[in-house]
């Protein structure tokens, strides 16, 4: 016994089709508006993030070429604490006299230079 289901087609069903189309375009159109804010939003985040990661590179080279810039700092100022010392030394006519002739190889009238490395006075 095949049953046979007829639909009405009365003005009631009509316009309870046309409400659900209407329903579901606007459901399409509320989507289609929310999947371009959240890609607005996606495309806001990224570029200050993109900065932030390009701040955050440019910081760490800098702390980088900051610790560079010290230890040769360091290295300057024992080499001028060095030279300062000889200075203060050269003052003294008797150690001005033995580095000359030490480093340069002055020597006293009828005096013999013998080389020896690392000799040269501190």
């Amino acid at each position: 016994m095949p049953k046979n289901i007829v639909q009405l087609n009365n003005q009631y069903i009509q316009d309870e089709n046309q409400r659900r189309r209407y329903l579901e375009e606007e459901r399409r159109k509320k989507n289609r508006f929310m999947g371009w804010v959240l890609i607005l939003v996606i495309l806001l985040f990224i570029l200050p993030t993109y900065n932030l990661v390009q701040t955050y590179q440019t910081l760490l080279e800098r702390r980088q070429q900051l610790t560079q810039l010290q230890e040769k700092y360091d290295q300057l100022s024992k080499a001028k604490n060095d030279e300062k010392d000889l200075a203060e030394k050269l003052k003294n006519d008797d150690y001005a006299a033995k580095y000359a002739r030490a480093k340069y190889f002055y020597s006293k009238e009828g005096e013999y230079i013998y080389n020896i490395p690392d000799l040269l006075p501190q």
